[in-house]
């Protein structure tokens, strides 16, 4: 449900609920104060901030989770442009006639495992990579079937079979390796009725801080955007530097036209 929303609006929408949230629970404090003026409402500045401890407590756990899957992908990124670079290196073991093909088939390989923001594009890019995947194994196969070379094609095929691992792995890690929804929703439905209830404290004492309220969305909106935006890997400001598959691109060479 949350990824049909761009990060903007969720923050926006946040702000926005978080505010009207603040100004309906000060309200209801002030009427129940009126309501019953000699009656003590018990301890709200300890409740008021145990919320808070809480939400802080729920808001380190989310944000180590994002950061642990976002680092994940981003050692996915080197790891893989190793195993190509070694694989193209390695395709030097082959006879010449099927190492230029493997090489070629690399060239046109290596652009697909470069992240795009472009859904469509990724799902294209992932079904091209398994079919080249399949050309790559064939060429491999028939070479070691031939006799030629056994361990240097055995260390080839290893070299292969990383690759082939390898886009599983950030498929995974990119697609479905993520915060669980629920989480992310039960803390922001918490940051919100967190600052309900200390707009409600603050009606019931009579007197309230705007500049306080308002320094309090932000501080948790903030936060918030960050774990968010940590755990879309495809949008947003934080992205995995593919830069170590520019830099073996570079090097090996652009795909053939």
């Amino acid at each position: 449900m949350l990824d049909s929303l761009p990060i903007w609006a969720i923050i926006v929408g946040f702000a926005a609920l978080s505010l009207g949230c603040y100004e309906l629970a000060f309200r209801a404090g002030r009427w129940w104060q009126a309501r019953t003026p000699g009656e003590q409402e018990g301890p709200n500045g300890v409740l008021v901030g145990s919320l808070l401890g809480l939400m802080a407590f729920l808001l380190a756990v989310t944000m180590g989770m994002a950061a642990d899957r976002f680092d994940t992908r981003r050692g996915l990124v080197v790891e893989e442009a190793n195993a190509i670079g070694k694989a193209y290196l390695q395709a030097d073991y082959l006879p010449d006639a099927e190492a230029e093909q493997m090489r070629v088939l690399l060239r046109e390989y290596l652009p697909l495992r470069i992240a795009s923001d472009d859904a469509e594009q990724v799902q294209s890019n992932i079904r091209r990579s398994l079919e080249l995947h399949a050309e790559m194994w064939a060429i491999a196969a028939a070479v070691a079937k031939s006799g030629h070379s056994p361990d240097l094609v055995s260390s080839f095929g290893e070299s292969l079979t990383d690759v082939v691992s390898l886009n599983q792995t950030r498929i995974v890690s990119g697609l479905y390796a993520r915060v669980p929804e629920t989480v992310l929703l039960l803390l922001l439905a918490g940051s919100i009725l967190s600052l309900g209830m200390v707009g409600f404290t603050a009606g019931v004492a009579g007197q309230r801080s705007v500049l306080s309220a308002v320094v309090l969305v932000i501080a948790l909106g903030a936060t918030l955007t960050l774990v968010i935006d940590l755990d879309r890997p495809q949008e947003g400001f934080l992205q995995v530097s593919q830069r170590a598959l520019s830099d073996v691109q570079q090097w090996v060479g652009s795909p053939p036209p």
